[in-house]
């Protein structure tokens, strides 16, 4: 394995359950173009989930801190050493794999990434940036590198009852040699990757939280945030026990933090509620008064007002259920392993229903605030200072920057989650995001 935009790509195509799809492909080169068509197809002939995990030189220079550490003894790590192990004595091209670090670039295709919820899976925004998006796994020039040869790794050895909890790898009957069964590292590289893009959106929440906080010195706003920011302790806790496979138990305090959660999510309905029907009440094609807007949407002139807090907040408060989601749904699947990752979509799925309507309402209201036009003030001067035309145009100007970056339905893609290996075997996942970032 050389270069990683010109060398020569070992790739597995791994399933999460003992399914029958034809050979769609042999054991030679494919570029990335075919590797998605591979992707693609065998989406729509599998039942079950099927995924591709790439395996690339780990960059020069890699921000390990945007991710979720796991050391050597956990089960992504311990999965993922083995299948590497185990295929390399029956595969030349994935030997160089074998002996230590490395990127694993897992893929799932957009039909089993509709199934884990989009709205947690949607790009994340570099900060000091409007469009670049995070991602381990690129060049010099920012890009992905699609100009490497793919080569399907052979069939793996079986190792561990096919699709349960104690399954590494396998090959599935009657399917191609290279569709090698992976459940538990598939849901792991998954949960994980979920957690660690949501925990990224709580971080960027936090900051601009902190910053409004500081100039509002609203003190109800404080303890909202306190109480939200105090339950990553014990969401972090639980991440750690059950991605051991362990049972998180009371002591932890989750059951708090979910209250606490909870409970933010139902004033971001009901402040969802309210703005939605202050902007119906606005006349339709008319413009605006800026003292009318500010009535309902207190600060929204200013860049660090309480309108712009709430809505901080309310990406707290659903960036941390989207990890509680993650960890409910890891517990149950645990709790079911011949029925692993059915179980996990089905759980995930159902959950993140809720906060993705409630994310699209956000949405939707902030795209709405920014297509009004303001009005001038009313008064009976002709002329008004340049003080209050300056504010006018700051204000309209701020008006519209609410729907930059504003996604509402966004269509499924193929969503790729990055893994770290040292050399000892621990690893680092990162974020989950689009494949085409």
């Amino acid at each position: 394995m050389t270069d990683d935009r010109k060398g020569i790509v070992p790739v597995w195509t791994l399933a999460t359950g003992d399914v029958r799809v034809p050979a769609l492909t042999g054991d030679g080169p494919m570029t990335a173009e075919r590797l998605g068509e591979l992707r693609g197809a065998l989406a729509a002939l599998a039942d079950e989930p099927i995924a591709t995990l790439e395996a690339h030189p780990l960059p020069d220079k890699l921000d390990r801190g945007r991710g979720i550490p796991l050391d050597a003894a956990s089960p992504l790590a311990q999965h993922l050493s083995q299948l590497i192990t185990q295929s390399a004595r029956n595969s030349s091209s994935a030997t160089a794999t074998a002996a230590g670090e490395g990127l694993y670039r897992l893929v799932i295709p957009a039909k089993l990434a509709a199934q884990v919820g989009q709205g947690c899976l949607r790009p994340m925004v570099a900060k000091g940036t409007s469009d670049a998006l995070r991602s381990a796994l690129v060049d010099s020039s920012g890009k992905i590198a699609g100009a490497a040869t793919f080569v399907p790794v052979g069939q793996a050895a079986t190792a561990g009852a096919v699709g349960g909890a104690g399954a590494t790898a396998g090959v599935a009957v009657g399917g191609s040699a290279m569709l090698t069964v992976a459940a538990p590292l598939v849901l792991m590289a998954v949960a994980v990757g979920v957690s660690a893009h949501a925990d990224g959106k709580r971080q960027r929440a936090i900051e601009h939280i902190t910053e409004m906080l500081e100039q509002l010195q609203e003190q109800e706003l404080e303890q909202e945030h306190s109480t939200l920011d105090g339950c990553r302790d014990a969401i972090d806790k639980a991440t750690a026990i059950l991605l051991d496979q362990g049972r998180p138990g009371v002591s932890l305090g989750l059951d708090s933090a979910v209250h606490a959660i909870n409970s933010a999510l139902g004033a971001v309905d009901r402040r969802l509620a309210k703005w939605q029907s202050a902007l119906d009440k606005l006349p339709e094609g008319q413009a605006v008064d800026l003292g009318t807007l500010t009535k309902s949407f207190p600060g929204i002139d200013d860049q660090g007002g309480i309108f712009r807090a709430h809505l901080e907040l309310a990406a707290l408060a659903i960036a941390l259920k989207r990890r509680v989601v993650v960890l409910q749904a890891v517990e149950h699947a645990q709790g079911d392993p011949d029925n692993l990752f059915q179980s996990f979509t089905r759980v995930l799925k159902r959950d993140q229903q809720r906060l993705d309507a409630l994310e699209s309402g956000l949405a939707g209201v902030l795209v709405r605030l920014s297509t009004l036009e303001l009005a001038r003030p009313h008064g009976l001067r002709p002329v008004f200072t340049n003080a209050e035309v300056d504010r006018l145009m700051r204000a309209a100007h701020r008006v519209r920057q609410l729907g930059d970056g504003v996604v509402i339905d966004s269509r499924p893609t193929d969503v790729a989650i990055e893994i770290a290996r040292e050399e000892n075997g621990s690893v680092v996942v990162f974020p989950a995001l689009p494949a085409s970032a």
